[in-house]
């Protein structure tokens, strides 16, 4: 199997045959963001799957944030739309961890590190994203962090 940007273009080319709008327009909006990625910078480069993964991730949380904000002002249509974008970009985001396997991934980054006080919350913080390897929220891992540095 090819590369992810590669399922993502051909999801889209099956998803426009099928004439699916909202994988169509969801896809595309994906396949957007990663070009934009790939051009940002000084000069233009292919993303890395894990680098296509973390746009991904930042564009699904977009879509999480519009659904709640659209909830909040009383527009459920849109909101209803947001979740279904967003729905659709789970299908190539890893299995998101429970609390239980947050907590014990967490649990063994800080020891590893030494970490014990919450004035270490910033290193101890990289060393759990790291264990956790984007398969959870980052507020979820610091609520984590948090709670077993005291």
């Amino acid at each position: 199997m090819g590369t992810l940007k590669d399922r993502l273009n051909d999801d889209l080319h099956s998803a426009m045959k099928s004439r699916d709008e909202l994988t169509t327009a969801t896809l595309r909006m994906a396949l957007s963001a990663v070009r934009n990625a790939e051009v940002a910078g000084s000069e233009a480069r292919d993303l890395s799957d894990d680098e296509v993964l973390a746009v991904l991730n930042k564009e699904s949380k977009k879509r999480r944030e519009a659904a709640t904000a659209f909830s909040d002002a009383g527009r459920a249509e849109q909101a209803a739309k947001e979740r279904s974008e967003g729905e659709v970009l789970e299908r190539y985001l890893p299995q998101q961890l429970s609390d239980d396997e947050i907590a014990e991934l967490v649990a063994g980054a800080l020891a590893a590190g030494g970490f014990t006080g919450k004035g270490q919350m910033g290193p101890a913080m990289k060393a759990a994203q790291a264990a956790v390897a984007g398969r959870a929220e980052g507020g979820r891992v610091a609520a984590a962090v948090r709670k077993q540095l005291g």
